[in-house]
């Protein structure tokens, strides 16, 4: 069982940043990737980023390219998503999550099989 808890959404002005982090339990968390999410009001949950269990690979839905910095911390079980440059587009329920399946990049919520609670970020035009 993995546990997994965000911290770090807020308020913001466009053009701003924000670091989220998320600390997973389990003694599995170098052998997973992880991944974030987020979901805006009234639409369906989106992939933002997913980073490989060795950290080496990283994985980024179109719109945040080049804005969005995903990374993780195998010896504090953590992994983080630095936003810069944020939009109001951007506002959501940011969600980390990770799939039960070892060594494999997943990048679909269908194939996500554990969810934390969920951290707000709101960016102001």
């Amino acid at each position: 069982q993995v546990q997994l808890v965000e911290s770090g959404g807020g308020l913001v002005q466009a053009g701003g940043s924000l670091r989220l982090s998320c600390a997973a339990s389990g003694r599995t968390f170098s052998s997973r990737s992880m991944d974030w999410f987020r979901q805006a009001p009234g639409k369906e949950r989106e992939f933002v980023a997913a980073i490989s269990w060795n950290g080496v690979s990283t994985y980024y839905t179109d719109s945040v390219k080049g804005r969005f910095t995903i990374s993780r911390d195998n010896a504090k079980n953590a992994v983080y998503l630095q936003m810069n440059s944020l939009k109001p587009e951007d506002t959501a329920v940011y969600y980390c999550a990770a799939s039960e399946v070892l060594y494999r990049v997943v990048k679909t919520a269908d194939q996500i099989n554990y969810w934390g609670q969920g951290t707000q970020v709101t960016v102001s035009s």
